[in-house]
Formats: structure tokens, C-alpha cells, sequence
């Protein structure tokens, strides 16, 4: 039997406790998950080379996780991954319709690749990257919203004499 294989793709910028969540969730549902980071698609305040080391930090525990950046059509990076699943993180309603969207593009691209959705943890479901950003650019403290190495990461982007 071959191993299950998924792909968590996303822009991880930053990756947040709820992104941990469902890694740690999906590692323990399949054999391997690659966690893959996008390298283009939309401006970014963290270049591809440091998401990738932010998720690496966060979830280098995990045996059978992979961190990798990604560019391309993500059913034939996954296809060069052997997955055969592609992991989503859901939060709200508005998550799901897009997701639906996505979900229904990438089975007529790659009909043989499989969805699964996972909610993150209720203490975690109302967390985003963009939410942890803007707090960050305002000086808010995220320890409790995101891995040390990111708050430390928000910590130092931050220009001297912000909030």
C-alpha cells in the first residue's frame, strides 16, 4: 500500500497557532503532509525563504511533515509530491465558499486529488495572517496568537519607535 500523502498549501505570512493546529491535525491523519509555502501570488511581508523557516520552527517536530515553497498549479505540484490529498484550513462561511470554488477547479484539473477540510481549534478560528499583520504593524502583542519565532519575527520587522 502506498503512504497517504496530503499537501497544506498557503502563504503562511505568517504562519499562526491556527495554521499549527491543522498541521499538527493533518500529520496525524496521513503519513505525510507537505506543507507547501506559495513564493508568489500575492505581496507578502515575509519573503518565501523566511515562511518556510517560521513554519519549520513552528512544526519541526512533526517526523512526517515537510516544509517546502511552492510556485505553480498546485495540482501538478502536488502531483510531483505524490499527494493525493490536498489538506484546507476552514474558519468562517466566507472560507468555505472560496475553498468550495478552489475545491471544484482543482477536481476538474486533477479529478484523482481529494480535499479535506479541517477546522482549527475554537481558540484558534478567528485568527488569520492578515488580522495577526495588522495587529503586529500596530503593536499589539500575538505571543498567544502565533509561534514564538514568529512574535519574534513580528518583533524585529517592526521599525524602532513604532507602537
Amino acid at each position: 500500500m502506498s503512504d497517504r500523502v496530503a499537501l497544506f498549501p498557503g502563504t503562511f505570512d505568517p504562519v499562526t497557532r491556527g495554521h499549527v493546529d491543522v498541521v499538527r491535525r493533518g500529520a496525524a491523519l496521513f503519513d505525510r503532509l507537505v506543507v507547501a509555502v506559495a513564493v508568489g501570488g500575492k505581496t507578502t511581508w515575509f519573503p518565501v525563504e523566511e515562511r518556510v523557516a517560521l513554519v519549520r520552527a513552528a512544526v519541526g517536530d512533526l517526523r512526517n511533515v515537510e516544509v517546502v515553497p511552492f510556485d505553480g498549479l498546485l495540482v501538478e505540484f502536488a502531483r510531483r509530491h505524490g499527494a493525493r490529498a490536498l489538506l484546507r484550513g476552514v474558519r468562517t462561511y466566507q472560507d468555505w465558499e472560496y475553498e468550495l470554488r478552489m475545491l471544484q477547479m482543482n477536481r476538474h484539473l486533477a479529478p484523482e486529488l481529494e480535499t479535506v477540510f479541517l477546522a482549527p481549534a475554537v481558540e484558534w478560528a478567528y485568527v488569520s495572517s492578515t488580522l495577526v499583520r495588522e495587529v503586529s504593524a500596530l503593536g499589539g502583542d500575538l505571543t498567544d496568537l502565533v509561534p514564538p519565532a514568529v512574535a519574534a519575527a513580528l518583533a524585529r520587522r517592526r521599525a524602532p519607535g513604532t507602537r
